[in-house]
């Protein structure tokens, strides 16, 4: 008898059990392999989250203003540049991975609560009294105390029935390595009348003042020193576009090559090294033909990069019951931040994302779903702004809202205006001023 030759079918099926084998035995190897990154994700997720409500007690402090005070703006600077000494802590290798330690942020709060308004700090307990030391020697007149979270006063389900809101996270236009105006270019500094001097938060004060009984607007700056690495990295792109709006050119590499390395290029390619060209060295250097705008561009790229730099976000947040909710308020924020705003250097916006406004869809039945959307987005944002986590949490927020700004921008958006500059009655002051205590008569 003539043996015949396997079938294909019996072939395929010996092959399918063979495979089916291995599979069976080894099915766990790729599995480590395919976790990894997950497990690394959680574990870190998990120790931060362990941190955050162990070891890190934030408080929040209220700051009353001094009624009367001749300091300038330039004042809060040094209390910027004092507080990012203070707080900055960047953890190693083994606080960040194991311990779960990040960079704590210090939090820059102005908050009208039915007109009422009131400054905020929010920080570390460990760093309050760095933080007090800072703030008393330029005010010293101004008066600290720890508050009450404002945020866990209202209900924390809002939206709801009863409360409305509308809400904003903001970005830069422009890369971050460009200013916003700062206080400098409100010549402040000229005026030897303190109540003639150009202030922007003295208008934010002015609307702030107007809320009614009932509605409430929260402005929030978190701000967390950027580390050394991340920083030099930062610089120098920023140095990088510099040269490149100064219109200079990248000098070639002057290393030349090796006498076997060149032969092994002319019996390759064919082609022999040309001899290098000089090029003529203009008579008027590339500086001196930028415009007037193009130096101001350049000198406000190197005054921002020349100092203490914050990881900030900034959001507000416009709420109030239903029945006196008045939507249009919530545009107090937005004449505040474009005061700020040059069409040379950067500005701030309200980003896209994270804002309580949903664009309508073209495609007519994804529309049905948008009261849902926008009430999901608001319970996130709102969600965030009380826990002062960073927009989008717990994704990695993208650049244009987790930008740079430096200590005399965040001067800028956060100081302590006296009455004169600002005569809001609403505004929480100091009415007495502090004293020392009496000396004790020696013998």
């Amino acid at each position: 008898m003539i043996p015949t030759a396997p079938s294909i079918s019996s072939f395929a099926a010996f092959v399918f059990q063979y495979v089916w084998q291995v599979f069976r035995i080894w099915w766990w190897l790729p599995t480590p392999f395919i976790l990894w990154k997950p497990f690394v994700y959680l574990w870190k997720q998990w120790r931060v989250y362990w941190w955050l409500r162990t070891v890190y007690k934030p408080i929040l402090m209220k700051v009353k203003l001094p009624k009367e005070s001749v300091k300038p703006m330039r004042a809060m600077e040094d209390v910027m540049n004092s507080f990012h000494s203070s707080i900055y802590h960047p953890p190693d290798w083994w606080e960040r991975n194991i311990d779960g330690q990040v960079q704590t942020s210090i939090a820059f709060e102005i908050v009208s609560l039915g007109g009422n308004i009131h400054f905020f700090i929010r920080c570390h307990e460990g760093y309050r009294d760095a933080i007090e030391a800072s703030l008393y020697a330029q005010y010293p007149e101004a008066e600290i105390t720890t508050a009450e979270d404002y945020a866990k006063a209202v209900p924390q389900d809002l939206p709801n029935d009863n409360w409305n809101m509308w809400a904003a996270d903001y970005k830069l236009v422009k890369a971050d390595f460009y200013p916003i105006a700062t206080y400098k270019k409100f010549e402040t500094e000229r005026e030897t009348l303190e109540e003639k001097r150009v202030d922007p938060i003295a208008t934010l004060l002015e609307g702030l003042s107007k809320v009614k009984p009932g509605e409430q607007f929260w402005i929030q700056m978190g701000c967390s020193p950027m580390s050394e690495e991340p920083a030099e990295a930062w610089r120098k792109e920023a140095e990088m576009e510099r040269d490149k709006l100064a219109k200079r050119e990248v000098e070639p590499s002057t290393v030349a090559k090796p006498m076997l390395l060149e032969a092994v290029d002319v019996l390759v390619t064919g082609k022999v090294p040309e001899q290098e060209v000089k090029k003529e060295v203009p008579i008027i250097p590339p500086e001196m033909k930028l415009t007037p705008g193009e130096r101001i561009i350049l000198s406000g790229i190197e005054e921002k990069i020349s100092k203490p730099i914050f990881n900030t976000n900034i959001r507000f947040i416009f709420l109030g019951k239903r029945d006196i909710f008045n939507k249009r308020n919530f545009r107090l924020g937005f004449a505040f931040f474009g005061s700020y705003a040059t069409t040379h250097l950067n500005a701030l916006v309200p980003y896209g994302p994270t804002l309580s406004k949903i664009k309508k869809s073209r495609f007519l039945p994804v529309n049905a779903l948008l009261p849902r959307r926008l009430y999901l987005r608001n319970r996130r944002m709102f969600r965030n702004y009380i826990t002062r986590l960073h927009p989008l949490f717990p994704r990695t927020p993208p650049k244009e809202v987790k930008f740079k700004l430096n200590t005399e921008e965040l001067a800028s958006l956060f100081h302590f205006p006296s009455y004169r500059a600002a005569p809001v009655p609403t505004v929480s002051r100091v009415e007495a001023k502090r004293t020392a205590p009496p000396e004790v008569p020696t013998k």
